[in-house]
């Protein structure tokens, strides 16, 4: 063990936060030749574990504190390891006589108990002894390691022959069928996202038109109050059309989050009317939301097709009729079980429960594997629960499972705490940005859609600008030419021939210092990715939201100029 030429090869660590025990036990052991380091907190004596050590020297004052960690930490530990920890007491702090020492080894397993005050030959006596324990843990993993390793290289050897003509007639058939799915959803993609685009751009117009017709209507006289009602329903349904259409596009496009603080509260109550028309009337629904709820920073529409997917879920596990209840919370979470789950802190949860069929332990495992499906083929993609689970870990959160055979389903999302409050977004602070805009700017439009060109065109109009058109990216640099002095170049980004992106790297290719602000009705930004949200409108865009658009492009000059990556 120890030599004369140098020390023991392991290694001790010391938390003794009182008085001078911590340096004198590293003196004890120093002269012991044994390897010794203090720690401060059992925070550092973790890090410093798992940076490589072999016993632990604590003194009873330390353990008195929150030892939670420790204990989770204990209970993390590979089966081979029983990591030793020696328990310096107070006179009388056995197990025979101290209660709390029979909870210490029940929460560190591994305890060794030295009542002080004790010989230096003792304490030396028990470390060594932690030490060859450690060392023999360390022979029995190399030694259990090896053995795995030859019965699996001997079952590996007598089974291969057999298993190669099913493995791959199995992989065949696995490859075929995914990429048969892959090809599905690829399809429904480029359909849904060349649909939910025209769609955009009709709803622009719709939108657009109908608040020219409401600002007409409001400065003439003795306008008939039910047409403005009317008027309102045109617009909220014309605005509920650009909410579905962008979930549309959500669901066949992975688009970038863009969370906020939210009150998930709301967003359940708000999403009642379309669970319900989701789940059917024969479905009761049931919401238990949390009162003092904490904010979650979440992406709204994310969130919303994340608890529809769930529902959908729901409704086919419960056949006919079956109750689903919806339910907010609070939640202080520990170190996680399963790789689904999110890291031990502080989340927000929604949790999703049903009455149906419930699952077995062997299909609750493989229910995040994307393309697992119990449904029938064609009933259902086996994508659902992998977007869910794919949708919190990229929001920094996770998804817990529980689910009994004949007694139902109960899918919690885990969602951060946000540190502000809940955000209010209303048409009135975007008003107070343009107020000031500046005025008789020269701006060049450019849209292969001749409606959307002209409701843009007057809205530019109004605000005081001079707009220039164009209907292709050709004809757009060809203006840029004839015409000097152009301040703004609002450009479509999905046209035929020449896109947005590129017909922007040719505008500058001729005038470095001009602005530019793109207009998109694709949820799937990829080709914009370098350029930041300030310089993007989404269709269909309000008056208020151009305006704001339009003022910060044109506030800061050639500070504000878009850089687009090849």
């Amino acid at each position: 063990m120890s030599t004369a030429a140098g020390l023991h090869p392991g290694r001790v660590l010391i938390l003794a936060p009182r008085g001078r025990d911590a340096v004198v036990a590293k003196e004890i052991l120093r002269d012991a030749r044994l390897r010794a380091d203090i720690c401060l907190d059992i925070e550092e004596l973790l890090q410093e574990i798992d940076h490589g050590a072999d016993v632990a020297v604590m003194t009873e004052e330390a353990t008195r504190g929150d030892i939670r960690a420790m204990a989770a930490w204990v209970l993390s530990q590979p089966p081979w390891s029983d990591f030793p920890f020696v328990l310096l007491t107070e006179h009388g702090g056995g197990l025979e006589r101290n209660p709390a020492a029979a909870r210490l080894v029940s929460m560190l397993g591994n305890v060794s108990f030295l009542e002080r005050p004790f010989h230096p030959t003792t304490l030396v006596s028990v470390v060594l002894t932690g030490l060859r324990g450690r060392q023999r843990q360390y022979e029995c993993r190399r030694l259990n390691e090896e053995l795995e390793s030859r019965v699996q290289e001997r079952t590996g050897e007598l089974a291969a022959v057999n298993r190669q003509l099913l493995g791959q007639i199995k992989e065949r058939e696995n490859v075929e069928s995914t990429l048969r799915q892959m090809q599905r959803l690829e399809a429904v993609g480029q359909l849904t996202s060349g649909v939910a685009h025209d769609f955009n751009n009709l709803l622009t117009v719709v939108l657009g038109n109908l608040g020219f017709v409401e600002k007409g209507l409001a400065a003439a006289a003795g306008v008939d109050g039910k047409l403005t009602q009317r008027l309102g329903y045109m617009r909220a349904a014309a605005e509920r059309g650009a909410k579905l259409t962008d979930q549309l596009l959500s669901f066949s496009r992975r688009q970038r989050l863009e969370p906020r603080s939210l009150d998930l509260n709301e967003t359940v109550v708000n999403m009642r009317d379309l669970l319900q028309s989701t789940m059917g009337g024969t479905t009761h629904i049931e919401t238990q939301l949390q009162h003092s709820l904490w904010p979650a920073m979440v992406d709204p529409t994310q969130l919303e097709l994340a608890v529809l997917n769930l529902a959908i879920n729901a409704r086919d596990a419960m056949q006919v009729g079956g109750s689903l209840t919806v339910e907010t919370d609070n939640a202080l979470v520990g170190p996680p079980l399963r790789p689904e789950e999110p890291p031990a802190g502080e989340y927000v949860s929604v949790c999703v429960s049903d009455t149906g069929t419930g699952m077995s332990e062997e299909i609750r495992a493989k229910v995040f594997e994307p393309f697992f499906t119990t449904k029938e083929v064609g009933k259902g993609s086996g994508l659902g629960l992998s977007q869910v689970l794919g949708f919190a870990k990229q929001s920094g959160g996770g998804v817990r499972i529980n689910s009994r055979l004949g007694e139902g389903t109960s899918v919690y999302i885990y969602l951060p705490r946000a540190e502000t409050e809940t955000a209010k977004f209303g048409p009135a602070p975007l008003r107070a940005t343009w107020a000031g805009a500046p005025r008789n700017a020269t701006i060049l439009l450019v849209d292969d859609d001749d409606e959307v060109r002209e409701v843009t065109r007057a809205m530019l109009h109004e605000l005081g600008h001079i707009v220039l058109e164009a209907g292709s990216g050709g004809a757009a640099l060809d203006t840029l030419k004839r015409h000097a002095g152009i301040d703004l170049l609002i450009i479509d980004f999905a046209m035929p021939g020449m896109n947005g992106a590129e017909v922007a790297r040719l505008a500058h290719a001729e005038q470095p210092n001009l602005p530019v602000l793109f207009v998109t009705g694709f949820a799937d930004r990829g080709g914009l990715a370098s350029v930041d949200d300030a310089f993007i409108v989404g269709k269909p865009f309000h008056y208020d939201e151009i305006a704001g658009k339009v003022q910060f492009a044109l506030g800061a000059g050639a500070g504000n100029v878009v850089r687009l990556r090849r």
